[in-house]
């Protein structure tokens, strides 16, 4: 096993234990989009046009989606952690590969995000969301789903990095909770404004949460929609990519000079 492999492992190992340590925390973030599941799929689904049923198979995806975009509110404020508590400056002194550091958090991130999925899935099946699509279909949107979270993780990091301290990556972490709100996630766009269904349907949300719809068969592709929304599959994978390509060397670059 090369160095780095090695390294990332580790730096993953250590994330994971943070996680085992406090189980509290990780219990009520998976329990948070089972609430709004059961919460707007109920309260909201009777108010839209389209009640019951029909809704929740629509909200499931948008909930396993903006799930995954609070990779950037948690990559944030676990790497403000490690940088204002000291942990970041120990391991630069340490004989561990730079780009180990913010790479294993993410990796760490992905799998804890993996399994925190369950519970909303099995929600959603018991409320009526089923996968109506391929095998093959289902399986492509779990990876385009978890490929998402790795890119907002990767920014969510370079910021967390970046900030000044753990309260301003905590207040602007909470801050990105209205992303998902403009966007499709939880209605549909083409009721809203001109300037406002553009600015939601480019969104990389809006592609996700389109592709998981196509993908699961829960919902058909909108007509008339920008291209990443009307191309989903191909825009989430065009957004995830572009993210991490800018993103991750920022916050492998930041990680590696001291402030």
């Amino acid at each position: 096993m090369s160095a780095f492999a090695y390294d990332g492992l580790a730096m993953a190992g250590r994330k994971l234990r943070r996680v085992r340590n406090s189980p509290g925390l990780a219990v009520l973030t998976q329990l948070m989009p089972v609430n709004m599941l059961l919460f707007f799929g109920y309260v909201f689904g009777s108010a839209l046009a389209m009640p019951g049923r029909e809704y929740r198979s629509f909200l499931v995806p948008g909930l396993l989606v903006a799930t995954a975009a609070g990779g950037l509110m948690t990559g944030m404020f676990q790497a403000a952690q490690d940088t204002h508590r000291g942990v970041t400056d120990r391991f630069r002194t340490m004989p561990v590969s730079r780009a180990a550091v913010p790479l294993g958090q993410a990796v760490a991130d992905l799998v804890v995000t993996a399994v925190g999925t369950v519970p909303l899935l099995l929600t959603g099946l018991a409320v009526g969301w089923r996968i109506e699509g391929s095998a093959a279909g289902a399986v492509g949107a779990v990876g385009l789903l978890l490929l998402f979270r790795f890119a907002c993780t990767c920014a969510g990091i370079f910021l967390g990095l970046l900030s000044r301290s753990e309260d301003a990556a905590g207040q602007l972490g909470a801050s990105s909770f209205v992303l998902p709100l403009l966007s499709n996630a939880y209605i549909p766009t083409g009721n809203l404004p001109g300037w406002l269904r553009a600015l939601a349907e480019w969104n990389p949300i809006s592609a996700v949460t389109t592709a998981l719809r196509d993908l699961f068969g829960n919902a058909p592709v909108p007509e008339g929609s920008a291209w990443p929304v009307a191309h989903p599959v191909a825009g989430s994978l065009l957004w995830s990519l572009v993210l991490i390509a800018l993103f991750l060397p920022l916050a492998v670059g930041r990680y590696a000079r001291a402030e």
